[in-house]
């Protein structure tokens, strides 16, 4: 599954609340998905009760920890070039230990801690609760690893601690690693198989989110549709469970219920989502609720059948296109975002046609487009070859762009004389007389502050528009305050 990677949160390091008892200093920095800036914080958790206070300046820190990507290698080459930072720091202050955590770690254990030696200690995604051990290995003078990759950890006895920059949206794990093994992924390969996290356990996070102070979560996975908690385990081995853990089992559509019932006042979102495994039930669950905001992330990769084959996708196009039309009826007035890749080896001419045909027929609202990047480890980059020139790449790429540019106008303008719940959640980045936040279709929406503060759920008469962002003046406070 393709993962959502915000540019501008990439590199940003965590803050938390001084402990005063706390004696030793953590810089860690983040890159990637949504899924590393929660680990961060489970991490930024389990150091905290270990001594640590978080620092943003890197030249004081104890320990800098790296919470990597290997989705792309942009990622890792930024990465790189991050860990020659710190290692030019670590010449003036020796005392210093580096560390890579995260889905980078599990693949190149090896070449960072004996053939580079640019690290001291390398741990996997499912082996954070090990640090401290890993930290006292590292004191004593001995490289420290751990990239086993767990049946069953999901972290879900560790309470996050959260950024402190902002208070208003969360984001709640709920599942970990990934079953589907699309050729282009190296997600099964660094983060393990797919295992879900215990429903009473994300019940009590949000309720910890929500007492303090708290508006919104996303409830996170590579795959979140196919979410199953039947008493622990891999998603793989249900069809061994009991018939008292089958008939007690709950899945999504259940989990996604219980947590908008239980939380009328929380706004909930959830990313990402399978065309697969998304089923009917799901989307009335969504339209039921007016707490679930009307957005589904809902990856294609592309509109061609046959590369969607060689990508190993288990949806067709027409498949697909069912979906879409399925969510058009169910959630009328709900937006649909993609990722799409460009340029997956053997891609024709008619394949790139077969993609822009099948955007022209959902006409998303947004969209996280790539060229093909080949991931070693990956079956594509183990059996394909990227056969497809960087120009042409290059060339489809910009045209899926200029596209999706397109479509987000005309969406954009279909909000022009609505009026749309806003939860506020910063100050404009333009201007500080305004306020910043999104509607329930995850559309940024901007408007003059008046009285109104961040977090609150406002009610905003859009007036105007650009492709990315809704313009607009409040008319007051909606129901969700």
């Amino acid at each position: 599954m393709e993962k959502i990677i915000e540019e501008s949160k990439q590199g940003e390091s965590l803050v938390l609340e001084h402990k005063p008892e706390n004696t030793k200093k953590l810089f860690i920095e983040s890159y990637g998905c949504a899924m590393n800036f929660s680990d961060s914080e489970i991490v930024a958790s389990i150091l905290s009760g270990n001594g640590y206070n978080t620092t943003q300046v890197l030249e004081e820190a104890d320990l800098v920890l790296v919470n990597t990507c290997s989705i792309r290698d942009k990622a890792e080459q930024t990465i790189r070039k991050r860990l020659e930072k710190y290692n030019a720091v670590k010449r003036i202050n020796p005392k210093m230990k580096v560390g890579v955590l995260g889905c980078m770690a599990e693949r190149l254990k090896s070449q960072f801690l004996e053939e580079e030696k640019i690290v001291d200690l390398v741990v996997g995604p499912d082996a954070y609760k090990d640090l401290p051990n890993l930290l006292q290995e590292v004191e004593e003078g001995r490289d420290a690893i751990n990239v086993i990759l767990s049946k069953d950890e999901t972290y879900g006895d560790i309470s996050p601690v959260r950024l402190m920059s902002n208070g208003i949206t969360a984001l709640v794990s709920i599942t970990r690693g990934c079953d589907n093994m699309c050729t282009f992924c190296v997600v099964p390969f660094t983060r393990g198989r797919e295992r879900s996290r215990e429903p009473q356990s994300i019940m009590k996070e949000i309720q910890d989110l929500l007492d303090n102070g708290f508006k919104e979560i996303t409830l996170l996975g590579q795959n979140v549709d196919s979410y199953l908690w039947y008493g622990g385990g891999l998603k793989k081995d249900f069809e061994n469970a009991t018939e008292m853990q089958k008939a007690t089992a709950v899945d999504f559509d259940q989990l996604l219920e219980m947590v908008a019932v239980g939380f009328p006042k929380m706004r909930i979102r959830f990313s990402t989502s399978n065309p697969q495994d998304m089923h009917e039930s799901i989307l009335h669950v969504i339209a039921k609720h007016p707490n679930i905001c009307k957005h589904i992330h809902l990856p294609v990769q592309s509109g061609s059948n046959r590369i969607l084959k060689e990508m190993n996708r288990l949806h067709t196009r027409e498949e697909y296109m069912n979906l879409i039309d399925k969510i058009r009826t169910i959630i009328p007035n709900g937006s649909i975002s993609q990722d799409m890749i460009a340029g997956f080896p053997t891609e024709t001419e008619q394949d790139h046609q077969d993609t822009m045909s099948l955007m022209e027929y959902v006409k998303y609202n947004f969209g996280y487009m790539y060229s093909y990047s080949e991931r070693p480890g990956t079956l594509a980059g183990r059996k394909m070859e990227d056969d497809v020139t960087e120009e042409t790449k290059a060339r489809r790429l910009q045209e899926i762009v200029d596209l999706q540019q397109k479509h987000a106008w005309l969406r954009s303008e279909e909000f022009i004389g609505q009026t749309v719940e806003v939860l506020v959640e910063k100050v404009s980045k333009k201007s500080t007389e305004e306020f910043s936040g999104r509607n329930s279709q995850s559309i940024t929406v901007v408007f003059p502050k008046e009285n109104y503060k961040i977090g609150d759920f406002v009610l905003v008469k859009i007036e105007s528009c650009t492709s990315g962002t809704l313009k607009g003046a409040a008319i007051g406070l909606s129901e969700m305050n």
